[in-house]
């Protein structure tokens, strides 16, 4: 699993990286597949091994499970991951003070 926070003025660029069980890196069947299991975020894809995770407009957490084929050849052998998008309320940074024109007493 992977946790990640951010504010809701934000995304973050996620990559796989899959390797075998001693650390090997390897190939995927085909790109990524990635699902918001709960929560108001989104994704974006970036080509077939990174995506973004997009943060909602509201404070909270975004569940997503991303999923890849381990099986170069003609079968399927799902292998999956959850990724947790934890997003916090941007803050104000400057007051926004701004002058009307002047007017009579």
């Amino acid at each position: 699993m992977l946790e990640v926070t951010c504010t809701n003025e934000q995304k973050i660029k996620i990559t796989a990286n899959p390797v075998t069980a001693t650390g090997k890196l390897v190939a995927l069947d085909g790109a990524l597949s990635i699902l918001v299991q709960s929560g108001d975020g989104n994704i974006l894809m970036e080509g077939d091994n990174a995506f973004w995770v997009i943060s909602g407009d509201n404070p909270g957490d975004t569940t997503y499970l991303v999923s890849g084929d381990a099986d170069l050849g003609d079968g399927v052998e799902t292998i999956s991951d959850i990724v947790i998008l934890h997003v916090e309320g941007a803050k104000a940074v400057n007051l926004g003070l701004y002058a009307e024109a002047p007017v009579p007493k």
